[in-house]
């Protein structure tokens, strides 16, 4: 089969590797119809991530159950599933508990020896306790497709950040971040109430994401123009949740800077570039909370897709470019450069 495999910075191919095969009971073998590019993709891709050369990336995707081991007994050959962005065996304390994430037995799609999501199918462990069945028909409604995707990683991250931070209904929310999770973490605000929500981001096409998914007001300044921005808005307050969707030093400094007293941060975007942000001293003193990490999507998965059934959320706007597997390569490069936001991969 094909699949996009990573040789170096900025080094993207598209190779024949091996046919994925049941390898354990508890296997299945998915044939991926919709796959993206994730903005952490691009930290392997611009070297600040290390990749083995020629291994696997991507983690995101949609598919087809092809064929499914002895020990499989939730899932048959036909089923549409979508897959969140790492497997879990769904019977360890972390994953009863909801942190799939932690599971010991859990994994990553790309990571050394797995199959990944950027590719024409996929070997998937634990099959049972990872994927998630999807109504058949929904396969071929193309305007839900890209929404389906959005669960397995982005639409879940951004809700993570949410819940992480205790939006509830009526608070003021920040957002820090304008991509494709920070986008999605205002649609998860406002799905969870949110009276207001402030959107960080200097992108006129994402703030316009943005304000459709339910931001109030958009500040587009950076550092401390941007603390006083919020501040400003908030009448010298802040918000009582910050979701923080970077990763950067910069960006948590900003998002612990405009959180209100008693307030909370829910950090979701992969850390690059340092910790001083996190200033320990000045969080005790103000009692603001700093929650969150690799969200635990499996557990998340099944609520926000009844809401994109029902058409309550549409997260797959975030997606602004679709290419075949052939040009994912071109599709790095445009999100590399933020000539496109998110980019859909459909096979």
């Amino acid at each position: 089969m094909r699949a996009t495999v990573i040789h170096g910075p900025d080094d993207i191919r598209i190779e024949e590797v091996p046919d994925p095969v049941i390898s354990r009971a508890t296997d299945a073998v998915v044939r991926v119809v919709e796959s993206c590019i994730c903005g952490s993709d691009l930290w392997a891709y611009r070297g600040v991530a290390s990749r083995a050369p020629g291994q696997r990336i991507g983690h995101e995707f949609l598919g087809i159950v092809e064929e499914v081991g002895s020990g499989v007994s939730g899932f048959a050959p036909g089923d549409f599933v979508v897959a969140p962005f790492v497997w879990s065996d769904g019977s360890c304390e972390f994953c009863r508990e909801g942190l799939h994430t932690s599971c010991p037995e859990g994994g990553i799609w790309g990571q050394v020896g797995s199959d990944g999501g950027q590719g024409e199918a996929v070997r998937v462990p634990f099959a049972d306790a990872t994927l998630v069945k999807l109504p058949k028909e929904t396969a071929g409604e193309e305007k839900l497709l890209p929404s389906l995707l959005a669960l397995s990683d982005v639409m879940s991250t951004g809700h993570h950040a949410a819940v992480s931070a205790r939006v509830r209904p009526g608070a003021t929310v920040a957002v820090v971040g304008d991509g494709a999770v920070g986008l999605c973490g205002v649609l998860a605000a406002h799905r969870l109430g949110a009276g207001r929500i402030i959107a960080l981001g200097r992108h006129e096409r994402r703030t316009a994401i943005a304000r459709d998914f339910g931001a109030t007001d958009v500040v587009a300044e950076r550092g401390e123009a941007a603390v006083e921005a919020v501040r400003e808005l908030t009448g010298g307050l802040g918000a009582h949740a910050v979701l923080e969707a970077v990763g950067t030093e910069e960006s948590m400094r900003t998002a612990i800077s405009i959180t209100r007293d008693g307030g909370a941060v829910g950090y979701v975007g992969v850390p690059h570039g340092g910790s001083a942000g996190v200033e320990i001293g000045r969080m005790f003193d103000r009692n603001v909370a700093l929650v969150g990490g690799v969200a635990p999507a499996r557990a998340y998965i099944p609520e926000l897709l009844a809401d994109v059934l029902s058409g309550a959320i549409e997260p797959g706007l975030v997606f602004d470019r679709t290419v075949d597997l052939d040009g994912v390569p071109d599709g790095y490069r445009a999100m590399d450069e933020r000539t496109a936001l998110k980019v859909r991969i459909t096979l």
